[in-house]
């Protein structure tokens, strides 16, 4: 494929010297299927769903040797949406990440663009939320907590712990090498014009079979015509390999710093590759807000049997439900209609999947 690229930029009259030096390659994430809700604004709703399992993705990255193990490299990054063949609705076409920087071995990597916080980077990727041991997205954090209020948020409480993976634009982002398997990073968003001001940090250890990871974020969202809401977030997991088994267990936290509102969870899960292909992942959450949030929680547990075919394609069944307390409305996060809570304290989804990567 990269071959085919390199020959695809001579064609069109783009390709330079600098290329002789460098790597480019196309990557993607692809997963599609069938998900039933229980009830969803009253009814039950059966939907061809994309971006569950894993978003789907569609990219190119590439890199350049500048000597001395210095690299200079670049990301460009776009989320789709199967069903449609479009991208996310509402974005920019690389909004998922842009970015471009220098890395060396010795000194870490630094990067100017659209980039995901750490709370991304320390806790899901690095398998330090069982959310995704469990099945993906909609195991990460929802639930009847819109009254958190964050800004262009479709509820004001979806992803309220930004573990599902949220970008800051026009950021300056270090991560340090690997010493002795401790890492640590941060990360400015300037909030240029009416964007918003991001600055975030975290930490990480992996030695092994096991691995940790700490990570801040605080958002200040500024809005015309309205006063500044900050969001403040804090979170802490961690895996270990045991065999065959991978368990993993994440504390997060979200606070309104104008209402004082906040949320916090506990997750813990584990994936079992049981059966030559068959694997099955499970996780339960209990999340709770304060008094501003009507002291309202939820209890949810999620569970995803998958079968590889391959190491790059496997089919998936998956079941995910959540139940409040009685005053309080269940609302799972992936159900991204702003009117998608269920009209009781109890949601579920059933959920049939194929997934594969390029």
């Amino acid at each position: 494929m990269k071959r085919n690229l390199h020959i695809a930029l001579l064609g069109l009259g783009l390709a330079s010297p600098v290329f002789a030096q460098g790597n480019v390659s196309i990557y993607g994430l692809l997963d599609a299927g069938v998900s039933h809700v229980s009830n969803q604004g009253g009814r039950s709703v059966k939907k061809l769903d994309d971006g569950v399992y894993t978003p789907s993705l569609l990219g190119l990255r590439g890199t350049e040797d500048l000597g001395n193990g210095l690299q200079a490299l670049f990301l460009l990054e776009t989320q789709i949406e199967l069903g449609t063949g479009g991208i996310i609705p509402n974005s920019n076409m690389f909004w998922r990440q842009s970015y471009v920087g220098l890395s060396s071995p010795g000194v870490g990597k630094l990067t100017f663009g659209n980039q995901f916080d750490f709370m991304w980077d320390n806790l899901a990727p690095a398998l330090n939320d069982p959310a995704v041991l469990a099945g993906g997205l909609y195991n990460f954090s929802g639930g009847p907590f819109a009254k958190l209020g964050i800004p262009r948020n479709l509820t004001g409480g979806l992803d309220w712990d930004r573990t599902a993976g949220a970008r800051v634009a026009n950021t300056a982002k270090y991560q340090s090498p690997s010493i002795g398997g401790f890492a640590f990073g941060a990360l400015y968003g300037f909030g240029e014009g009416q964007g918003d001001r991001t600055v975030s940090a975290g930490a990480r250890y992996e030695r092994g079979p096991l691995g940790i990871g700490a990570a801040f974020t605080e958002v200040d969202y500024r809005l015309p015509g309205a006063p500044e809401v900050s969001i403040r977030n804090w979170g802490l997991g961690g895996h270990h390999v045991f065999g065959s088994v991978t368990g993993a267990a994440l504390v997060t936290t979200a606070r309104n710093e104008q209402s004082g509102a906040r949320v916090y969870q506990a997750r813990a899960g584990a994936r079992w590759n049981f059966s030559g292909p068959w694997s099955v992942g499970a996780a339960y959450t209990y999340m709770k807000g304060n008094d501003q949030l009507d002291d309202n929680h939820a209890h949810q547990v999620g569970a995803t049997l998958s079968y590889a075919f391959s190491k790059r394609t496997l089919a998936y069944v998956q079941g995910v439900h959540q139940k409040t307390n009685p005053e309080a409305k269940a609302h799972i996060m992936g159900v991204m209609d702003p009117a998608g809570a269920s009209s009781t304290s109890r949601q579920s989804i059933l959920r049939i999947g194929m997934w594969t990567t390029f």
